[in-house]
């Protein structure tokens, strides 16, 4: 009886060049991440107006919005509307949630010099540029802006 020996399906070189690649890859990624070259850091422009809210759920699934310096309710939002809103401060509360922090810090609807919206949670310092979203879901965010009587 003889015993065939067969050649590996992956030739030697191929295995050295792959495992090469991905070394080559790790230590790109580690030399960025530790020295930020290569990374986009984005500047925000001066802000030019700001508000504080709070939100609360309330009956048959309506948002309350409140201003955080008074607690006066601003807005309303019915059950089945402003979905994106919605879905923004749903995981915004998640996330809150998890990390054992309660509704009160609020929630900061920031709007720039260039016109750009961010919401920020205050609690754990998460910034959304709500214009990454398309300008429909901005105009949701812009609306609690202004929304209520403010003094």
């Amino acid at each position: 009886m003889s015993q065939t020996v067969q050649e590996p399906l992956i030739p030697r070189g191929g295995l050295f060049a792959a495992a090469a690649l991905v070394l080559f890859a790790l230590a790109a990624v580690a030399t960025a991440r530790l020295t930020g070259t290569g990374g986009v850091h984005m500047t925000l422009p001066a802000a030019v107006e700001s508000r504080d809210l709070n939100f609360a759920d309330g009956q048959s699934g309506a948002v309350l919005v409140y201003d955080h310096r008074d607690g006066q309710l601003v807005e309303t939002l019915a059950p089945g509307s402003n979905g994106f809103v919605r879905v923004v401060l749903r995981g915004l509360a998640r996330e809150r949630k998890l990390g054992d922090i309660g509704p009160r810090p609020p929630f900061r609807l920031t709007r720039y010099a260039n016109g750009q919206l961010t919401l920020t949670d205050t609690s754990s310092g998460k910034q959304i540029d709500l214009a990454a979203f398309g300008s429909a879901n901005v105009g949701a965010f812009a609306r609690l802006m202004m929304a209520g009587a403010r003094s």
